[in-house]
């Protein structure tokens, strides 16, 4: 089987991160992958076993995703544009896929929908027109207006074969954040969480009964570390570090850092650090949050709200009332609160684990390898 994936991470690198889990998933059943990355570099991702095709990287103005912005951090001009699109094309043409797999387009990344249309009606040309799916997680940004539900239906009829959701429906079914309409619900195919393999925990090692504090790999989380240097300051009995992505962000924070806290940049053994932690402190996206469950320990979410973004709210509040972690707003992050919450969620101890499927990745394998031969 062969495989490609185009997928443009914007903000943070969680959609990068979700669609490599995907293609390592089918690399390991011997299938050929080919991942098209419309983002910033993401080098703490781990592409094994997946071709990894960097597209001319764009990233969004902070939280307005209809401003996107060059490898230069100047404005995306069409010339630009063209640029990766052509690229993205050459790499479908070269790979000759089985199938192809958009990741949040068309429920997302609007403002590159000429792009990813491009990439499907090149698809359908081909000789063997591969099979076409898109992905999403299990909690998607509602349409701000019901023309967004009727253009996402229209292009589901016209391009998809299926819809890979990445959720428990018993857990967050997708028409908790989504309209889902009856033609929309006819091509779902729900495969579980896609995450890693739980990690190998050893007591002893970095991050051993640290509080670990994370925003991603993207730039953002500004007040969020703020507010965990002040409380760190505010508890020189605990140890705290701090993970900080973007460029030079790492040493910033560094010099305003107490000295209970170590400030450093994303780490490739976060997840194992997180099994020997004593609490995460963390925004509440799709990949951390499974990263916390699987390491079953005490966490403290600040959920990225800004520009009325509602998906890692919807997603704290759920992980709330089912495990029992703390959720802090923006609003609500002051030092002293932040730092009596930690206290609070160590005292509690580890949180029960979540029943709910988190073999999303394999049993995506398993999804589309019996679309094929049905389609035979």
């Amino acid at each position: 089987m062969k495989l490609f994936i185009a997928v443009t991470h914007l903000l943070g690198s969680g959609h990068l991160s979700r669609a490599l889990a995907l293609g390592r998933a089918f690399a390991s059943t011997g299938g050929a992958v080919v991942v098209a990355s419309g983002g910033r570099p993401a080098p703490h991702l781990r592409a094994d076993g997946v071709e990894l095709i960097q597209l001319p990287p764009l990233a969004s103005d902070g939280a307005n995703f209809k401003r996107l912005l060059d490898a230069e951090g100047r404005p995306a001009d069409e010339a630009y544009l063209a640029e990766r699109r052509a690229a993205l094309i050459s790499g479908l043409a070269q790979t000759a896929p089985d199938v192809v797999i958009t990741e949040l387009f068309p429920f997302g990344r609007r403002s590159l929908a000429a792009e990813f249309e491009a990439l499907l009606d090149a698809a359908a040309a081909l000789p063997r027109r591969p099979l076409a799916l898109a992905s999403v997680r299990d909690i998607l940004a509602a349409p701000s207006k019901p023309s967004r539900i009727n253009e996402t239906e229209a292009r589901i009829a016209r391009f998809y074969d299926g819809v890979l959701v990445h959720s428990d429906a018993a857990l967050t079914p997708l028409e908790a954040s989504w309209p889902v309409t009856p033609a929309i619900a006819a091509k779902l195919l729900y495969t579980g969480y896609v995450a890693p393999p739980p990690p190998k925990f050893e007591p002893e090692g970095e991050g051993a009964g640290e509080v670990i504090v994370a925003a991603g790999g993207g730039p953002v989380g500004e007040r969020l570390f703020a507010t965990a240097v002040a409380a760190a300051r505010l508890t020189p009995e605990r140890r705290w570090r701090m993970l900080v992505g973007g460029e030079g962000r790492a040493e910033r924070w560094a010099a305003e850092a107490p000295a209970n806290m170590r400030v450093e940049r994303p780490r490739p053994d976060f997840r194992q650090m997180l099994g020997r932690a004593a609490c995460f402190v963390g925004q509440c996206g799709y990949n951390t949050a499974l990263d916390v469950l699987a390491a079953g320990l005490p966490a403290v979410f600040s959920p990225f709200e800004e520009a009325g973004e509602t998906e890692q709210r919807l997603r704290a509040e759920a992980l709330r009332r089912r495990v029992g972690y703390a959720v802090l707003s923006e609003a609500e992050m002051a030092p002293s609160a932040l730092a009596a919450a930690v206290e609070a969620q160590i005292e509690r101890g580890r949180p029960p684990r979540l029943a709910a499927a988190m073999d999303g990745a394999s049993r995506s394998v398993d999804i589309v390898a019996e679309l094929l031969r049905s389609r035979k």
